[in-house]
């Protein structure tokens, strides 16, 4: 079998170019990754992810998709439901804690009917980032909460919806992004909490929830911890805090490279984040010229990430026996206004 490279890309458009298809086999990313550009009908969005699939032809390639509810939805009405965010989600477990869980397992399940269908597995979904006072909106209403119990438990909740629903998820922004003063994907957001601060709010829902088999790294400086570089090129981080003190051991993948808070060329940030201990690099723009220069940093997946990628891997069960009707009917009744 072919090796497989320690990459998620994404494409340009609806449907793959000739060159596209011929770079992807050439390369054999891990796993791919889905935006709006490459949205438009339900058949569309399967023949892609089919044609994505065809060229790494003999194993599983994850398809990944941010599909959240509220502002981050990359598949919108008509082609799926409109979805609240996470902080309508935490309102209902703020006034009635079982009925909160519920309905974020419901909305990660629905999440699952929609997306297996058109041939995505991977949702990058829970967001288990815990904002405080004064941060940027980037995650804002993406949170489910300003605490972490509550961020913990609705994560779990919406997390063990996609697995019943026969999809991964994947924790996001490891080690977290709530504190963040900036939008990461413009400017590097620099965070000087004490770390007694970052380990009690910051950290404790990865901590909690590190047997997951997915995270995404966050483009964040901790002074604390690491004053030079964001946790995503952090060997630091990554070592002391994400592996060490969350004990995270599963497949560890970077937010996108192409987002600005991360310094230097394309390629340069691609080779700082592997050397920082990422098991996989994610580039989502599908600009030839930038996954070229990524994929000339990016090895080959060996030891111990390809022994937690193939975990991953292992980790997609079927479905349960859920009745999509009834479950969308219980849900849209908690959600009259989503």
């Amino acid at each position: 079998m072919t090796d497989t490279r320690a990459l998620i890309l994404g494409c340009s458009g609806l449907l793959l170019t000739d060159e596209e298809k011929a770079f992807y086999r050439e390369v054999q990313p891990w796993g791919f990754i889905l935006f709006g550009r490459n949205i438009e009908s339900h058949d569309q969005i399967r023949r892609l992810t089919d044609d994505l699939r065809d060229t790494v032809a003999g194993r599983h390639a994850p398809v990944l998709i941010d599909q959240e509810g509220g502002r981050v939805q990359r598949i919108r009405p008509p082609l799926a439901d409109k979805y609240p965010s996470g902080a309508d989600l935490g309102a209902i477990y703020t006034k009635d804690r079982e009925k909160g869980l519920r309905a974020a397992w419901l909305m990660s399940r629905l999440h699952a009917f929609d997306l297996l269908k058109l041939g995505i597995d991977v949702d990058c979904l829970p967001v288990l980032d815990v904002p405080v006072e004064g941060a940027h909106d980037v995650i804002g209403s993406r949170a489910y909460g300003h605490d972490p119990e509550t961020v913990t438990a609705m994560g779990r909740a919406a997390a063990q919806g996609l697995k019943d629903g026969g999809m991964l998820p994947v924790m996001k922004h490891m080690p977290g992004h709530g504190r963040a003063g900036a939008d990461s994907h413009h400017n590097l957001p620099v965070v000087d909490a004490s770390r007694e601060s970052l380990k009690a709010h910051d950290f404790a829902p990865f901590k909690a929830m590190r047997s997951e088999l997915m995270a995404m790294s966050a483009h964040v400086v901790y002074t604390a911890i690491d004053p030079e570089r964001p946790g995503t090129t952090s060997k630091t981080v990554i070592d002391e805090i994400i592996r060490g003190y969350i004990g995270f051991d599963g497949l560890l993948m970077s937010d996108d490279t192409s987002m600005n808070a991360l310094a230097g060329t394309i390629g340069e940030r691609a080779r700082d984040i592997v050397a920082a201990g990422c098991d996989i690099v994610l580039h989502c723009n599908g600009v030839m010229t930038e996954m070229q220069a990524v994929v000339a940093e990016a090895p080959i997946l060996r030891g111990k990430a390809k022994a937690r990628a193939d975990a991953a891997i292992a980790g997609f069960a079927k479905p349960d026996a859920s009745d999509e009707a009834a479950l969308r009917a219980e849900f849209f009744a908690m959600i009259p206004s989503a």
